[in-house]
């Protein structure tokens, strides 16, 4: 068993720099429910927050701190917005900006899109996929992508569908199942190995 002191570190990565973005509010009920359902800690790295350098620039102000909290993660949750058919530009650039090899590799990875269109963010999540898996991360195969994303909201935030709320929540369950039963385990193995 994990000792009560180890935490399960969430870090969330927000593709969008929009105040009040539909992006972050689907992401803020995946968020709300893992706090609902463990004892964790989370992380959201938001892009309008930070400097960030551009391939081939010298690393920005922040990029030491998001690669600390991405090293230090127990698991991912990468949200983005669809635009012209793939994942938007700030989150590829935050994915440049974690290094190479990346601190993603052999992290598990959780992938939420929205879309305005009746497709979701199919397009966008196949990409992201793609790029996380070249790096080495752990892509899970429960993926969530929203349809109509303007038109699901209130002011307040909350889901206004409640067939797209409870696929927004499913995705902290994936993440956080993942964890329990592949990550949990092998640190306690660990510590039981060393006689810790």
């Amino acid at each position: 068993m994990m000792k009560k002191e180890q935490k399960i570190r969430i870090v969330a990565i927000l593709g969008s720099v929009r105040r009040d973005s539909f992006t972050r509010k689907a992401l803020d009920i995946v968020l709300a429910e893992l706090k609902n359902s463990h004892s964790l800690e989370v992380d959201i790295l938001d892009p309008g927050c930070l400097t960030l350098a551009f391939p081939g620039e010298s690393e920005g102000r922040s990029v030491k701190d998001i690669k600390a909290k991405v090293a230090q993660a127990t698991g991912i949750i990468l949200a983005t917005p669809e635009y012209h058919g793939s994942y938007s530009s700030v989150i590829k650039l935050i994915i440049e900006n974690l290094g190479y090899p990346s601190v993603l590799a052999g992290k598990p990875v959780v992938l939420l899109g929205v879309a305005s269109g009746q497709i979701g963010a199919i397009k966008a999540l196949e990409h992201l996929r793609s790029v996380c898996a070249h790096i080495g991360a752990v892509v899970l195969p429960d993926v969530v992508s929203v349809a109509g994303v303007h038109q699901l909201f209130d002011d307040q935030g909350k889901c206004l569908d409640p067939k797209v709320d409870k696929r927004l929540r499913s995705l902290a369950s994936v993440l956080l199942n993942y964890i329990l039963k592949h990550i949990c385990p092998q640190k306690a193995f660990e510590e039981i190995v060393r006689g810790k």
